[in-house]
């Protein structure tokens, strides 16, 4: 290589005539150039395969045309390092500087395609690497007996039903509503226990709690116990079904927990709570008690600890982020998780965190397709009242279910509402709405027709207390609605006991009192419309049967019954709980043996006869509360017969 370039600077030599000291200088770089041929430190970076093509006319005069760029630049690099004093830079700085500089030389297009061919190199080896680590990741994880996705765009992801995790929390979302340093003020003093969750004699240590996707726990909650987990039951096609299965070492507990909800003694269950504090049964019914007691801080929290205990329990492949999982409520175990939940996203909503409910009800809904809560006659509600009124529009669009969800009176009115907000929205912005698509009032004319009964309802509950909605209940297609089957009648009380509040707002109440009159004219003119309608809510709502008994009114409703604490002292001791020489509130701390024999001799119902009708009612809500046989009715029956 040193003998080409000697030859090639003799024959430019040759060529042109220079001076002496070019001369001289030229002479210095053959020198420089041998001596960094000489050294294989010094070698300049060069294409080795560029040697190969010696015969190739074009490809030296690209070659020369490089040498003779190197040679002016070598002459200048070294009068630049003679002006500088050497003594203080070391030899191996000297070497590395002539080779920076020599590759400053060369021209950037070559520069550039050999930093090309570099790159490509290089991403081409890194997808050759990531190859065997993803195989070995899947024989390792076959080896374990787990189900594997490939795919990272699963069912659930592109689906409607996607949950959002930064808005699940309802943290996240009081921070933008009230800031940052109000709330972290509020979770500090969360974090300190009160006396009254302190347990006696114990002093606990604070721990750092785990992350989880639903609940913030504070770090005096005690650690998990690991008393449930949950199994993969099955795979079919791509949804993988799960359920809650007990530690086959406690598996006693639920036997002690039923014997205590037979027997009516909330002491027993306190004592089931105490040695187990993450028994979500336990934590359910302390909720339900908190609640009808008017301390409903305490019941959230016992609602959290629930949902923070089965989450700790999850699967590795169940995961609310990727949408390809069911949770069948048909499996006793499972009924927890759905039931604290829902009670977590009411109290969510009663928080005002509107849009984290709606996580927490899309969440909901997508556990089970059978819907076994509910969760389709409040989602509506959560999205109007969050103001996601484009996400409403589509999942009415692409939610699949027996019936089209406008037939329900819920989605009928409430699509109507978030149309109308659309409308304002896109006016104030100047922006034209979608023209393929019905206006708001068209939309509230057609739910008016569908479920007429609806108004009358939302007049009385709201209440619309206007004198020309008396007027317009005067009409006879008004005033003389009947719902025509059980199922939609139970469907329209939920709706109103659910919905009624948004009601109250003066923009709404125009755009309802307009569709209203809008289709007593129409009526007026052709009443074939109101007929045709009403063969559609029949062929929707066929059924002689109450499709929807499950569902409660009450537990869509925002306002929860009391019982003074007074009342729920005879609930702390159940009655005959047991014999001779053993007082009441004893149950507890019998053997484990004992209790868990103890269903039937333990079970006491309650008597009703001669007691206030009122507070039996309220006793009956509390899911522990049993009054035994109607034997009355057994008795007339026999009489029929």
């Amino acid at each position: 290589m040193s003998g080409r370039l000697v030859r090639r600077v003799l024959q430019e030599r040759e060529a042109s005539p220079q001076d002496p000291a070019a001369a001289a200088e030229d002479g210095l770089v053959v020198v420089e150039e041998e001596e960094e041929a000489a050294s294989p430190r010094r070698v300049a970076a060069r294409n080795p395969f560029d040697l190969l093509d010696d015969d190739d006319e074009a490809e030296e005069d690209k070659e020369d045309e490089v040498d003779t760029d190197q040679t002016v630049s070598y002459p200048e690099q070294k009068q630049s390092t003679k002006k500088k004093p050497t003594s203080a830079v070391p030899e191996s700085n000297k070497k590395s500087k002539k080779k920076k500089k020599k590759g400053k030389g060369e021209p950037p297009v070559s520069a550039k395609s050999r930093d090309e061919k570099s790159l490509d190199s290089i991403l081409e080896d890194l997808s050759i690497e990531k190859k065997p680590i993803q195989q070995k990741v899947h024989q390792s994880d076959r080896a374990a007996g787990k189900a594997i996705e490939t795919n990272e765009t699963t069912v659930g992801t592109s689906s409607v039903l996607a949950i959002d995790p930064k808005h699940l929390k309802a943290e996240n979302e009081m921070r933008r509503i009230f800031g940052s340093k109000v709330v972290d003020s509020l979770e500090n003093q969360r974090n300190v226990p009160g006396p009254s969750r302190q347990v006696r004699g114990v002093r606990r240590a604070a721990h750092n709690p785990r992350r989880t996707l639903l609940v913030s726990p504070p770090s005096f909650w005690p650690p998990w116990d690991k008393l449930m987990s949950m199994d993969l039951v099955e795979t079919k096609g791509s949804l993988n079904y799960f359920r809650y299965v007990y530690d086959p070492s406690v598996s006693h507990v639920q036997d002690l927990f039923e014997a205590a909800k037979s027997a009516n003694d909330l002491n027993a269950i306190a004592a089931v709570l105490a040695r187990y504090p993450y028994h979500p049964d336990s934590l359910l019914t302390f909720a339900d008690l908190f609640k009808y007691s008017g301390e409903h801080q305490s019941s959230a929290d016992a609602v959290e600890k629930c949902l923070f205990a089965l989450e700790c329990a999850w699967h590795p492949l169940f995961g609310p982020l990727q949408g390809n999982y069911q949770l069948k409520y048909s499996h006793d175990t499972n009924k927890p998780f759905f039931t604290a939940l829902f009670s977590h996203m009411k109290n969510l909503d009663r928080r005002g965190c509107h849009r984290s409910a709606l996580e927490a009800c899309k969440f909901l809904l997508s556990l089970d397709s059978d819907d076994p809560k509910g969760a389709l006659f409040c989602i509506d509600y959560f999205a109007l009242r969050s103001q996601q009124y484009k996400w409403l529009e589509q999942f009415a669009e692409e939610y699949q279910c027996d019936n089209s969800l406008w037939l329900f009176p819920n989605f009928s009115y409430s699509l109507a509402i978030a149309r109308f907000y659309l409308e304002r929205d896109a006016a104030s912005e100047d922006v034209s709405a979608h023209a393929d698509k019905s206006t708001a009032i068209d939309l509230m004319k057609q739910a008016l027709i569908l479920h007429p009964l609806v108004l009358s309802k939302i007049v009385d509950k709201a209440p619309l207390k206007d004198s020309s909605w008396t007027q317009i209940l005067k009409n006879a297609f008004f005033g003389s609605a009947k719902p025509g089957s059980p199922s939609l009648e139970h469907v329209i009380n939920i709706y109103v006991e659910r919905h009624y509040i948004m009601w109250r707002f003066p923009e709404l109440q125009n755009l309802l009192k307009e569709a209203a009159l809008l289709v007593i004219e129409s009526l007026k003119q052709d009443s074939r419309e109101a007929k045709d309608w009403a063969c559609v809510r029949k062929e929707a709502f066929s059924s002689e049967k109450n499709e929807y008994s499950h569902l409660l009114v009450s537990d869509f409703s925002d306002t929860t019954p009391s019982l003074p604490p007074e009342e729920l002292r005879p609930f702390m001791v159940g009655p005959g709980m047991g014999g001779p020489g053993m007082g009441p509130g004893m149950a507890h701390d019998m053997p484990p043996i004992e209790q868990e024999a103890g269903p039937e001799r333990l079970r006491a119902p309650r008597e009703v006869a001669g007691r206030n009708a009122a507070l039996v009612f309220l006793e009956s809500l509390l899911p522990w509360v049993d009054y035994g046989v109607n034997h009355h009715d057994e008795n007339d029956q026999n009489d029929d017969v």
